[in-house]
């Protein structure tokens, strides 16, 4: 049956076309997330003129929930485009010729910023360590030393290709002692766990909707310093009149200011819908369910006899479960068989981690223990046929007795 039909988010029963591939019963990847309901019932709401007064009324207080969420003294800036797009325009418009950048590297993410701070700056500094690593004080402590003159340091809190957590706020006190700025890419932890980009001292704070908060892609969220906006606005490099321009749309909140560009309206309601959500159920709670899901997710693989990819438990993200593929699994047979045998569908590596990690993601509607366990269940079985057993039984044991301790 499932080969001829599929379930469409309305949950009906649809005829699929030949050679088709049957929609996933569970979407556990770290983004774009299958997103809340509530989220997809906004997404059909009659679409608006992005000058209607109607809308201008909506988007200010879209922004001023964006601001309630960030924990911001000032107002946030939603850029229309991907994620990615934030993270860029963050390095176009910062960093100026004569700055040096410092660049943490520990995983994919943060290794593809120094193409973009590259571009910008004449003096790039990169700190490299292990992608299943973490930085620590001491090394972060040590290349500000080392490299006196360093203005920006850039990072990435969550690299999600590792499963990793970087200590941002700690980072971001040691930069702020020497008055540098802090970039940061906080794409993948904004709304899964506890941390804001003041209270972490970063200048630019890129955050996203379809992660942890559950909403569709397509917005890069950002906070930005009043310091770094002054910064800004002194780089004669920083760019107007462009897609990577931040200044363009430092007042675009406010109803009496012109969109420097043309709005992706029912994106915005989108991402109303899961602030909304976020905001009502209590950020500690989501944080709280969110840690929870990858607690249980990380016991299961253990007791499978499974290893975490991140060196060590205490670096390993609530929002992500890296787990290394076992020497002689084929990681696109791995995939294929959890794709096409069990329906779910979970993100492969990227960059040097391709084909060495398999990720179980617990972001937004995701992360809940119980599909953690499905996830858990799903994956024994699949690294049984390609021929790892596993455990499978103390796998499931021992996550639903974290999930029920919890109860």
């Amino acid at each position: 049956m499932s080969g001829l039909w599929s379930n469409s988010s309305s949950r009906t029963m649809v005829p699929m076309r030949n050679n088709a591939v049957a929609e996933p019963v569970l979407t556990l990847t770290y983004g774009a997330v299958d997103a809340y309901p509530a989220v997809m019932r906004a997404l059909s709401r009659r679409i608006l003129f992005d000058l209607d007064p109607a809308f201008l009324a909506q988007y200010e207080d879209v922004n001023e929930k964006a601001r309630t969420a960030l924990r911001l003294s000032n107002q946030p800036v939603i850029l229309q485009g991907a994620p990615t797009l934030g993270v860029e325009a963050a390095a176009a418009s910062l960093i100026a010729a004569e700055d040096t950048v410092l660049n943490l590297v520990n995983g994919v993410y943060s290794k593809g910023f120094s193409r973009w701070a590259r571009r910008y700056c004449k003096n790039l500094v990169e700190v490299e360590i292990s992608y299943d690593e973490a930085f620590d004080l001491n090394r972060v402590e040590s290349a500000l030393k080392d490299n006196p003159g360093a203005r920006i340091v850039s990072l990435c809190h969550h690299e999600t290709p590792s499963g990793t957590i970087n200590p941002l706020a700690e980072i971001g006190k040691l930069v702020a002692a020497r008055d540098g700025y802090v970039i940061v890419d906080a794409v993948s932890s904004f709304g899964g766990m506890d941390i804001h980009p003041e209270e972490s001292h970063s200048d630019i704070f890129v955050a996203a909707g379809q992660k942890c908060l559950g909403a569709a892609p397509g917005l890069a969220l950002m906070a930005v310093s009043e310091r770094a906006w002054k910064k800004m606005k002194a780089n004669p490099d920083a760019p107007r009149g462009s897609y990577l321009s931040l200044l363009d749309w430092e007042n675009a909140w406010s109803r009496e200011t012109r969109f420097p560009s043309n709005i992706s309206v029912p994106l915005i309601y989108a991402l109303d819908a899961a602030l909304d959500l976020y905001l009502a159920e209590g950020p500690q709670a989501v944080w709280a369910r969110h840690a929870l899901t990858g607690k249980v997710c990380r016991a299961g693989i253990r007791a499978m006899g499974l290893d975490l990819w991140p060196v060590s438990e205490s670096i390993a993200a609530p929002m992500t479960t890296a787990v290394r593929i076992p020497q002689g699994v084929v990681a696109d047979e791995l995939y294929r068989h959890l794709r096409d045998h069990h329906r779910i569908m979970l993100p492969s590596g990227a960059g040097d981690t391709l084909g060495k990690v398999v990720h179980i993601s617990h972001m937004g509607p995701s992360a809940q223990p119980l599909l953690a366990v499905a996830a858990i269940a799903a994956l024994g079985s699949s690294l049984a046929a390609c021929g790892h057993p596993v455990d499978l039984g103390q796998g499931v044991a021992a996550a639903m007795k974290i999930a029920e301790a919890a109860r």
